[in-house]
């Protein structure tokens, strides 16, 4: 006795859509290790500059931050993808440790470059300035 074959059940696939996620900078310009990425609380792997990353239509919160001797650069982005559509995200992290990232869906700038400025000013007015004391005395 046989008995009838079920068809094949087949479960649709959910929309897809698709992040562009830029990194902004490379490893001489920013720290060695790629920032980490959380797309919804799952981690990804990035590289510097553009990532092409899949992902399922809907909300989509993604979260960065940068690690060297402390977590830094914390920026998030709240966004919506709809099915077939690509969306551009860009992430810059900043040139030190005692700030936040910069995230959004145009090109960013990197914050912090005055207090860098500032005190790689200081470093060098402070060895001009030594020398010059020195010697007068």
């Amino acid at each position: 006795m046989s008995y009838p074959q079920q068809p094949p059940q087949y479960q649709p696939q959910a929309p897809m859509g698709m992040l562009h996620l830029t990194i902004q900078g490379s490893m001489m310009t920013s720290t060695m290790v790629p920032p980490t990425v959380h797309l919804n609380g799952y981690p990804v792997r990035v590289k510097f500059g553009r990532n092409d990353i899949p992902v399922f239509a809907g909300p989509l919160h993604i979260d960065v931050h940068s690690q060297w001797m402390r977590t830094f650069g914390q920026a998030a982005l709240d966004c919506t993808i709809h099915p077939n559509q690509a969306v551009p995200v860009f992430y810059a992290a900043p040139y030190h440790q005692f700030t936040t990232g910069s995230i959004g869906h145009t090109k960013v700038k990197r914050k912090g470059l005055d207090v860098l400025l500032a005190l790689v000013g200081t470093i060098v007015a402070v060895g001009v300035l030594v020398p010059v004391l020195t010697a007068l005395t």
